[in-house]
């Protein structure tokens, strides 16, 4: 007997209840930082060891574990949602991506434009972080919403969250990937070659793309392209075509995909237990009276906060009041002004991403505690702003 699932419905549903874990890792980060055992919880993430054979072995540690292999995983189940939304989903067609893609530039450039107007001077790397979008939070909210928020946002705001993603990781790839070795780069374009070349074959052994996935790691992380970059390109690689011996049954359109069949089974991972993983491990920054009051001092901290609460929400206003102008896409249907406003608000949340790029875009640990902080707050008043706004302004519906 096949399992019935529903791939969209089924990735929403995670990602909603993934949001709910994701700020209890998140509070238990942040709480256990400011406690007695903040020096037990520092020293288990800086356990350092070496992992590899003999000849190619690599120095890391918990944190480093966590970020680096772990997230693979996560961009591995992120590039497999991009190809998903490329080939069959919201962003199948042009007309279907012109709007949440102009609507996510506009939510990309406006806090990148603030963060640099107030921060610029100081730290110009750190305009990265304030353009991400946290798909399992902002999801998640749309789901407390609920029919306060009309259908149509939601699937808006999951296209706008998915560009938004492709954007950081070309962001990641092309600003943070520092001091590269072209000679890694090289080996990792052979090793991607390969890859293309076993999967024209039409091979479906699994073991032969995990020891490629590996390799493609190794060569990315010995590069200095940023290692979870493998990740995504594994993603956009595999191929949108039926899945042999599925155990599955698509309730949508009766077929399962080798993407779906690959979600299915990691993305349960990812989302409740590698992410919420990474949240507990980088939420943990001090708060005290110094610590606030260097907040408070910071353009940093302000260029992330203002660029997620403001810039977030008036750049998807504004951008998407543009393409409707000049009649170049189409506005979620029944959707009002205010609606688009709330969602930009949603796509504010930018947390586990925008934490994600918060470390690599400063190499201060001090910097890098005021940047996660400032993405929490931020966050967390997004999506309370959101909220508020749909809860007094949203249309009721009965979808």
């Amino acid at each position: 007997m096949n399992r019935i699932i529903a791939p969209l419905r089924d990735f929403l549903h995670r990602e909603s209840s993934s949001g709910a874990l994701i700020l209890i890792a998140a509070a238990l980060g942040l709480g256990i930082a400011n406690s007695p055992l903040r020096d037990s919880y520092n020293a288990v993430l800086d356990f350092d060891f070496e992992l590899g054979l003999e000849g190619l072995m690599i120095e890391l540690t918990a944190l480093k574990t966590i970020n680096y292999i772990l997230m693979t995983l996560f961009f591995f189940v992120v590039g497999l949602e991009i190809k998903r939304e490329l080939s069959s989903g919201h962003l199948a067609s042009i007309k279907k991506a012109v709007m949440p893609f102009i609507a996510a530039l506009g939510g990309m450039a406006v806090p990148a434009f603030i963060y640099l107007l107030i921060a610029g001077d100081i730290e110009p790397k750190g305009w990265g972080v304030p353009v991400a979008t946290d798909i399992a939070l902002a999801v998640g909210l749309l789901a407390m919403v609920g029919t306060n928020a009309v259908a149509s946002l939601r699937s808006f705001l999951l296209a706008l969250a998915v560009i938004d993603d492709i954007g950081a990781i070309l962001i990641i790839a092309l600003v943070y990937s520092t001091g590269v070795e072209i000679s890694w780069v090289l080996a990792s374009g052979f090793t991607i070659f390969w890859i293309y070349a076993f999967k024209k074959m039409g091979s479906e052994r699994t073991w032969i793309y995990v020891v490629l996935g590996v390799a493609l790691w190794y060569c990315m992380y010995k590069s200095g392209v940023h290692p979870t970059l493998a990740g995504v390109v594994l993603g956009l690689m595999t191929p949108n075509i039926p899945k042999k011996n599925a155990k599955l049954h698509d309730s949508e359109d009766g077929t399962v995909s080798v993407i779906e069949w690959l979600e299915n089974k990691l993305h349960p991972w990812t989302s409740y237990l590698i992410v919420p993983i990474f949240a507990f491990a980088n939420t943990g920054v001090e708060i005290s009276r110094d610590s606030m009051q260097a907040a408070v001092d910071s353009k940093i901290a302000w260029g992330i906060f203002f660029g997620l609460v403001i810039g977030k929400p008036i750049g998807v206003l504004l951008s998407t009041y543009l393409a409707k102008s000049l009649r170049i896409g189409e506005t979620p249907s029944d959707a009002k002004a205010t609606d688009i406003l709330a969602t930009g608000s949603a796509a504010g949340i930018g947390f586990t991403v925008a934490i994600f790029i918060a470390n690599l875009a400063f190499s201060d640990p001090a910097i890098q505690d005021l940047a996660v902080f400032a993405v929490i707050m931020a966050s967390l008043i997004s999506g309370l702003i959101s909220f508020a706004t749909f809860k007094a302004l949203g249309r009721k519906t009965n979808s």
